[in-house]
């Protein structure tokens, strides 16, 4: 084992043996009451920002008015809203409730809204004025949630729905719930892409989010004290950054959306200590100050190893790899300590209360260096995916959650990432299943079948292409049919997907290819060394390839 790592690991293990707060309200009221004039959070491109203590009491004032409309422990809430305060405010009170938040893509069409609600037993919804319409376009939702139990933030209330402002306006800012609250409750549905169907929800317990927050909290620095996060609140990294933030003594500094041009400007103007890093912003053009920024480190996921070596060379920062999952939370990092790594591709060593290991086809142990499933366990992962009991059994080994990622492990201790198992494409830090694209086109009128993979790209990493296997026709009837059925597909996908879902390249085939057991066989679509977008419409530049 490098001998680093031997050191960060005792460390480990020590700070698991220290006590820690048991409930995420607890984490809140400490901070409160240790830092109460300290900023929380600030979204700066709104113009709005809460203090330690601040935070505290429009958390208790959200809690009593949810409370007052019904919202009760155990219950679950879908909410859908852009990055504001009312966001992490509307978190933090149903973990002081005892309830559960379904974090709905504010993306995500009628279609989307009405299967994370239905699916996750959505009984009460908060919604953003500007996803109202879509919302309410849903084609169907829970018998349970009415419409006076949506609550409407930032404007007048539709129908019989309710008005944010209004409840906060007559609620108290002290707040003491009806039932003991443990870190066993669930806090979150949180939805992830799912290879053998549609997303699937993990129902994930308030422990889950301060392992997240210790794990990133043993990774800092005490020169931390200015976090930037880009991402949408209703991603991980926004909610246990917060908690990480409130943990270590900090200020999470949220955009409104995320933006490749304006990362390096945020930085700068923020003086952001702390960030995680995204490839494609180093494809900026380089300013003479980039070396003279506040970062004193960052974290990455899924960087190149050119990447990793150009960003810490360009800022003048340390920057380190880690690698998590919905399902486990935290799963491996690579420690600050290790200067010998940088840019060797690897994704570290388990973390804070996390095990890997790597396991063959059938379970078995492999060899070390050889190629395997990454497996995780530990404490405080996932309960189960809502009502999906087999694909929750088919995820786990025993204890050990499979990642369905193919690893090897060195002899050092450090893992790296060689490949998926699952039919996953990752486009511009969105997971997105192969097989939900597939499902909506596959029963349009004149599609047989549908193929989606991947294709490279160097400003997302991956986009989206689909093959269409059509129905018979020839000659000039063929063409005029296929351009049709191409219009046809764009606007079914752009009705029924999140933007970030819909291909980009759409090509037909006659047939395609298959398996011995009439399995698709995706890696014959696009014949190896071949350019895959060769042959195919291109959504976005509105033209046929070569």
């Amino acid at each position: 084992m490098h001998p680093v790592v031997a050191i960060v690991q005792e460390r480990l293990r020590r700070i698991e043996r220290e006590p820690f707060y048991a409930t995420m309200g607890e984490l809140l009221a400490d901070a409160a009451r240790r830092d109460p004039d300290r900023l929380a959070i600030v979204f700066f491109e709104r113009g709005q920002q809460l203090t330690y203590a601040g935070l505290d009491r429009a958390v208790n004032r959200a809690a009593n008015a949810l409370v007052a409309i019904g919202v009760r422990r155990g219950d679950r809430v879908a909410v859908m809203l852009p990055n504001r305060l009312e966001y992490p405010v509307t978190w933090l009170a149903l973990a002081r409730i005892g309830a559960a938040m379904i974090p709905v893509n504010n993306g995500y069409t009628p279609r989307e809204i009405a299967y994370a609600t239905t699916d996750g037993g959505a009984s009460f919804a908060v919604v953003d004025e500007t996803c109202m319409a879509t919302f309410l376009a849903a084609p169907e939702r829970p018998a349970a949630l009415t419409d006076d139990r949506i609550v409407v933030v930032g404007t007048s209330p539709v129908g019989g729905t309710r008005s944010w402002e209004q409840l906060i306006a007559s609620a108290r800012d002290s707040f003491t719930p009806a039932e003991p609250v443990t870190g066993d409750d669930p806090i979150g549905i949180q939805y992830t892409s799912g290879t053998t169907g549609l997303p699937k929800g993990c129902l994930l317990p308030q422990s889950y989010w301060l392992v997240l927050c210790r794990s990133a909290s043993a990774r800092t620095t005490s020169q931390v004290r200015r976090l930037l996060v880009q991402n949408l609140f209703f991603y991980m990294n926004a909610q246990f950054l917060l908690l990480t933030a409130l943990n270590i003594g900090a200020t999470l500094y949220m955009a409104e959306r995320p933006s490749a041009t304006r990362f390096i400007g945020w930085i700068k103007e923020i003086g952001a200590n702390w960030c995680i890093f995204p490839e494609v912003v180093l494809k900026q053009p380089a300013a003479f100050d980039d070396n003279r920024t506040a970062l004193s480190e960052v974290a990455m996921a899924a960087v190149s190893r050119d990447g990793h070596r150009e960003i810490e060379r360009r800022f003048n920062v340390r920057a380190r790899e880690i690698f998590g999952m919905t399902e486990v939370g935290p799963g491996t990092f690579m420690p600050f300590e290790v200067e010998d790594m940088v840019g060797s591709g690897s994704i570290g060593a388990p973390s804070l209360f996390r095990r890997a290991r790597i396991r063959g086809p059938e379970g078995q142990e492999v060899a070390l260096g050889d190629p395997g499933e990454l497996q995780i366990t530990g404490p405080s992962m996932l309960k189960l995916y809502v009502n999906k009991p087999e694909a929750t059994a088919r995820s786990f080994d025993g204890e050990w959650f499979r990642t369905g990622d193919v690893a090897r492990q060195d002899e050092q201790g450090f893992f790296y990432i060689v490949g998926r198992i699952k039919d996953m494409i990752r486009r511009g830090g969105e997971n997105i299943a192969a097989v939900e694209i597939e499902s909506v086109v596959r029963h349009l009128p004149g599609v047989i079948d549908a193929a989606v993979t991947a294709v490279p790209d160097e400003t997302r990493g991956e986009e989206v292409r689909i093959t269409i296997e059509r129905e018979a026709g020839e000659g000039v009837a063929r063409e005029a049919g296929d351009a049709a059925l191409l219009r046809a597909i764009i606007a079914h996908c752009e009705a029924n997907l999140a933007r970030f879902k819909i291909p980009r390249y759409y090509a037909f085939a006659d047939t395609l290819p298959r398996t011995a057991s009439n399995k698709l066989a995706k890696h014959q679509i696009v014949a190896a060394g071949s350019d895959p977008r060769a042959g195919t419409f291109d959504r976005i530049d509105g033209i046929w390839r070569p």
